[in-house]
């Protein structure tokens, strides 16, 4: 019963960090490139309005996803499961490193775009915000894709 249920809340954390990992992969792959052809108002505008909903908007996923994958972590250990205890471990450091980058690095640049975007005056170190953010981005994804595929083993190894 206990394996069970450690399975369960296992996909629990996969799915809510699978939206963090879709979020951040979209922003590596497809918002980066894109934000080169534009000016500085624009990117400040459309990166300061998508961080504004951003930050309204995923914090359930993220702080479910740290959650469920810690309770993981915990099921795995009382089940007796020692690998699969040790990669949901894996996949909880993954996510507090995550984090702690988004803590120090994007959190704050998110706060300045959106005042940007909501005043409509635009700093003068726009493209240098905008290029700080995406100087963690792919560490991030990187550590998703840890933290998910932590949680997957969990899944498999029970």
């Amino acid at each position: 019963m206990l394996s069970t249920a450690t399975q369960l809340v296992a996909i629990l954390a996969i799915l809510a960090n699978a939206v963090v990992y879709g979020v951040d992969t979209g922003a590596a792959v497809m918002n980066r490139a894109v934000y080169t052809h534009l000016d500085d108002r624009t990117v400040t505008m459309v990166a300061g309005w998508g961080h504004y909903y951003g930050d309204k908007r995923m914090p359930i996923f993220g702080v479910s996803g740290v959650v469920t994958a810690v309770l993981t972590a915990v099921l795995a250990a009382l089940a007796g499961h020692t690998g699969a205890a040790v990669a949901a471990g894996i996949a909880v450091a993954a996510l507090v490193i995550w984090l702690a980058i988004y803590v120090r690095v994007a959190k704050p640049v998110n706060t300045a775009q959106t005042a940007a975007a909501q005043s409509g005056d635009i700093p003068p170190n726009a493209r240098a915000l905008q290029e700080k953010w995406d100087s963690v981005i792919t560490v991030r994804v990187a550590l998703q894709v840890v933290a998910i595929t932590g949680l997957a083993a969990t899944v498999a190894l029970i």
